[in-house]
């Protein structure tokens, strides 16, 4: 059924509105805290609704607490899609597998279309769309369109046995100019993406809402290494620097350089839920990274191939071009508000030093250059970039990157040390032992982009209430 056919709902009570939305208006949820008990019967509900494994909430339950004795208070939050007026998810997608309706306002995403690349998962600042290894697609709340078209509440509205989730009708333009009722205590900001689900505090909470916080605030734990991205970065980022390399000196070694970029595009659709469709990641070039990424290193192949065809300096510098402008890309995809650790000017120098560090380290180990001060200069800063952004996250006023700082103390403090003992290595090694020095690099490297993915910590409240395995609780 189109969203211009939609009938009026037959509802007429408080929690569901009577009328669709006008021009310039939109659907949103409603949750009010003081009516909440904790009883999660809405995430039971929406999982029936939807049928997804039980450890898979499109809505989730969490608390947040504050205050001190006879003042402390405790609360819960029910968080679902939040149906953005600039949602995130959309923007992102590589695919255009979200859409948003015209009429209802409602964020849809349809996994025919969804290749599983899971990016939207970052993108959100509210960790909504979750992803099902089972089926290799990412999910997540439609406001239960299905039985809104029919009339009928969202299965969260009608389970709620205290009548906390409510759906209305909210002014877009109205929304825009005073957002403030969409913020609350633990969630992200609603600016991130102009989040219109409004919230109700209690009244008493007013005094308090600067000292609340989630519950599980202080709970982390690391993220997915990710191997494949591992893979795919670092070897990319190798053949891109040393393409820049061959320019510079004029060497021959462009064939390898190419060989090492086919590779590591070849692995990167194991990284997808649904790899067989990967060829539809360019789509979304005009709104997402993760798409122009796809396309530059796509170039980048092709130029390296020329470059070692033709063998000129000309071509190298070509492709080396192209391919730093794919790391630019990647970097891009990484730098988003909803992660704070990967959103700063550290993720796109710690690329570009990978780069600068194994591809001439690379040509020195193959005795096509003579001299180890571009690998020296390169390990040397990157040892300093990786010391330097550890101490700036533990001193950061960004709660989620000190608590990356954290997870590089505690449970990932032994990868952490193993990076930057392979750095210090390969810096010793480099002048007299190259292929020895080219090994350890490359491990160091891989290291240290397999903590860039686990010690990254979401500022999402929803993804906080997850357990330590990544699943709902």
């Amino acid at each position: 059924m189109l969203a211009t056919e939609l009938p009026l709902l037959s509802r007429a009570d408080l929690l569901t509105p009577n009328r669709l939305p006008a021009e310039g208006e939109q659907y949103r949820f409603h949750f009010d805290v003081e009516k909440c008990i904790g009883c999660k019967c809405c995430v039971v509900a929406c999982n029936e609704q939807n049928g997804n494994p039980a450890e898979i909430n499109w809505r989730r339950v969490g608390e947040i607490e504050g205050g001190v004795f006879p003042l402390a208070q405790r609360w819960h939050l029910s968080m679902g899609c939040n149906h953005c007026v600039e949602p995130s998810c959309m923007l992102g997608c590589p695919v255009e597998a979200y859409t948003k309706d015209s009429l209802t306002g409602i964020v849809d995403h349809d996994p025919d279309i969804c290749i599983g690349c899971q990016y939207c998962t970052w993108n959100c600042s509210y960790g909504v769309p979750q992803f099902n290894p089972e089926r290799g697609v990412v999910g997540k709340c439609d406001m239960c369109h299905s039985r809104l078209t029919a009339g009928d509440q969202p299965a969260c509205v009608n389970a709620c046995p205290s009548g906390a989730i409510a759906i209305e009708i909210v002014d877009i333009a109205a929304w825009r100019l005073s957002p403030e009722n969409g913020n609350a205590p633990g969630l992200p900001s609603v600016t991130d993406s102009l989040s219109t689900t409004r919230i109700t505090m209690p009244d008493r909470a007013a005094e308090l809402f600067n000292a609340i916080n989630r519950v599980d605030s202080e709970r982390v734990q690391p993220e997915h290494a990710h191997a494949s991205l591992v893979f795919l970065l670092v070897l990319i980022q190798m053949a891109a620097g040393a393409m820049g390399a061959i320019a510079i000196t004029g060497s021959s070694a462009a064939w390898l350089a190419a060989g090492i970029a086919v590779l590591a595009l070849a692995a990167a659709p194991m990284h997808l839920g649904r790899p067989i469709h990967a060829h539809r990641a360019w789509r979304g070039w005009k709104t997402s990274w993760l798409s122009r990424e796809v396309i530059a290193f796509g170039l980048f192949a092709k130029a390296a191939l020329a470059a070692a065809w033709f063998g000129t300096p000309i071509t190298a510098a070509v492709a080396c071009a192209a391919g730093l402008f794919g790391i630019y890309c990647s970097a891009r995809i990484y730098t988003v508000p909803a992660r704070p650790a990967w959103n700063t000017w550290l993720t796109l120098a710690d690329f570009y030093l990978t780069a600068f560090t194994l591809g001439p380290t690379l040509l020195l180990a193959l005795g096509m250059i003579d001299t180890p001060i571009p690998s020296l200069a390169g390990l040397i800063a990157q040892f300093v970039l990786t010391v330097y952004r550890r101490r700036a996250f533990e001193i950061s006023e960004i709660p989620e990157r000190r608590a990356s700082a954290r997870l590089l103390d505690n449970q990932l403090r032994s990868g952490f040390i193993i990076r930057l003992a392979l750095t210090v290595t390969a810096i010793i090694a480099v002048p007299n032992y190259p292929v020895t020095a080219l090994a350890l690099a490359l491990a160091a490297e891989a290291t240290g982009r397999a903590l860039f993915f686990q010690s990254v910590v979401g500022k999402s409240a929803a993804s906080a209430f997850l357990t330590p395995g990544g699943k709902a609780a």
